[in-house]
């Protein structure tokens, strides 16, 4: 089962390491590859989210939010979009989660622009 104090900090996905049906999370600062973008995001203990996407420009954009884990489901809830994971693992240096079968499309900002 997750636990809220090893979910809290910031989260940089690492796509090199995605497996089948696992998405790989890394903490921020982690030493990763260089990519064009990657998506991210910050657990507050507050309960406050933020989802960072690569732009169409290369320049990150970023969707405040919340979140709330109940067990090993985590929720965060985002403007327009409330999207449900069930924790697979966390464990110092690595989260890993289920794809988003939600996430089909391009992302988009607090603006309802899309973000890549």
């Amino acid at each position: 089962m997750a636990e809220l104090p090893e979910l809290v900090g910031s989260w940089v996905h690492s796509h090199e390491e995605d497996g089948d049906g696992v998405v790989v999370f890394r903490p921020a600062g982690y030493n990763l590859p260089p990519a064009r973008g990657r998506d991210s995001f910050t657990l507050q203990a507050d309960g406050t989210a933020a989802i960072g996407t690569p732009g169409p420009d290369d320049r990150g954009a970023t969707t405040s939010g919340r979140w709330e884990l109940s067990g090993s489901a985590l929720t965060l809830q985002l403007p327009g979009r409330t999207a449900d994971y069930d924790v697979l693992s966390v464990e110092p240096g690595k989260l890993s989660l289920p794809p988003d079968p939600h996430r089909t499309g391009p992302a988009q900002s607090d603006s309802g622009e899309p973000t890549r």
